[in-house]
């Protein structure tokens, strides 16, 4: 592998669609990138690339990408039933691949992307886009110099009135963002995951689910996914045995709210009513900066081809989350029976 690290990369986007077309915004633009390459079945979305980035070839055919020997950088983020082969395809071509979440729609597929990457020596990357906001890596930052204490549990939403899917229902969805966030977070993987959910439009296609994640020493993470909701939300909030934080991405600025809150245990009280303490601090509000987290990732992705660096959201990280999906689907399956994650 060539590891110049001052060359400018050549990535192909595969899938120019409601987020792919963000890929090929971010990658025409992004220093050290050179965009060589979108791949498209629908003909008015490769017109449009033309027609925005001349000198760009627009192809519906993906063995086009392929077979350039001088695209060095795959971006696959195209239906995701069609991820694993087309990760594997690239994979195989020697190329560097980074795919859109979920990885796979099976653990088992996302092994064999892991196993093909080692054999070819290529960068396996998951685009777990909240794994690289600034938001999620100040909250990482606090949990991890104990300035919230211990970490005890930790719920988020992912709601909204959007975009109904046929090809993956909410959990597959939306839940490799917060599954994601809540391994980083926790440093953990769960040991047992238990799921509820319905399909109200589409039978068989889960619109909404609860699902929690049971951690080991006794940690919690609950997380609610719907795209049939009147409010559109994007929230996480953490709770330690000092300080508790929310993290709204829906605020244009201030996303970040660390609350000086909680209750203080006084093991030497001589009075019940004391040993027991509920304490209200002041709310800070850090300043996180406003990069885009999709740009961070892209230049994360550029940089572990030029440097042979392993991605924060390699193979390895990507397959971690699909096993947990697989056993939240397991349980939704069962009616909410709990489900072990490794069995």
């Amino acid at each position: 592998m060539n590891r110049d690290v001052n060359r400018a990369v050549r990535v192909a986007v595969v899938g120019a669609g409601e987020w792919g077309k963000n890929h090929v915004r971010t990658f025409a633009h992004l220093r050290g990138a050179t965009l060589a390459s979108v791949c498209d079945l629908d003909s008015a979305k490769l017109e449009a690339v033309r027609s925005d980035y001349p000198g760009v070839a627009a192809t519906a055919r993906y063995d086009d990408v392929l077979r350039d020997s001088s695209i060095e950088g795959v971006v696959i983020a195209s239906f995701a039933s069609k991820h694993f082969e087309q990760a594997r395809l690239a994979l195989a071509a020697k190329k560097h691949v980074l795919v859109e979440k979920p990885m796979t729609l099976a653990p088992e597929e996302a092994e064999e992307l892991v196993h093909v990457a080692d054999q070819t020596g290529c960068c396996l990357m998951v685009g777990h886009l909240l794994l690289y906001h600034p938001a999620v890596a100040k909250m990482k930052a606090l949990v991890a110099n104990q300035e919230i204490g211990d970490l005890f549990y930790l719920y988020s939403q992912r709601l909204n009135l959007g975009r109904v899917r046929k090809d993956e229902n909410a959990l597959w969805s939306f839940g490799p963002h917060d599954v994601a966030v809540a391994v980083y977070l926790f440093g953990d993987e769960p040991e047992v995951v238990t799921a509820k959910g319905e399909a109200f439009l589409q039978q068989g296609v889960v619109d909404v689910v609860f699902v929690t994640l049971h951690f080991p020493r006794r940690k919690l993470a609950h997380i609610h996914l719907s795209w049939l909701d009147p409010h559109k939300t994007r929230r996480t909030t953490i709770v330690g045995s000092k300080k508790m934080v929310v993290f709204d991405d829906m605020e244009p600025t201030d996303k970040v709210r660390i609350y000086d809150k909680g209750v203080d245990i006084k093991p030497q009280a001589v009075a019940y009513e004391d040993y027991l303490h509920v304490r209200f601090g002041d709310v800070l509000i850090p300043h996180i900066g406003s990069i885009e987290p999709l740009r961070l990732e892209c230049q994360h992705f550029l940089d572990c081809i030029r440097t042979g660096a392993r991605p924060m959201s390699d193979g390895r990280q990507g397959l971690q989350v699909i096993r947990i999906l697989a056993a939240a689907q397991r349980s939704l399956d069962l009616d909410g029976a709990p489900v072990p994650v490794k069995g």
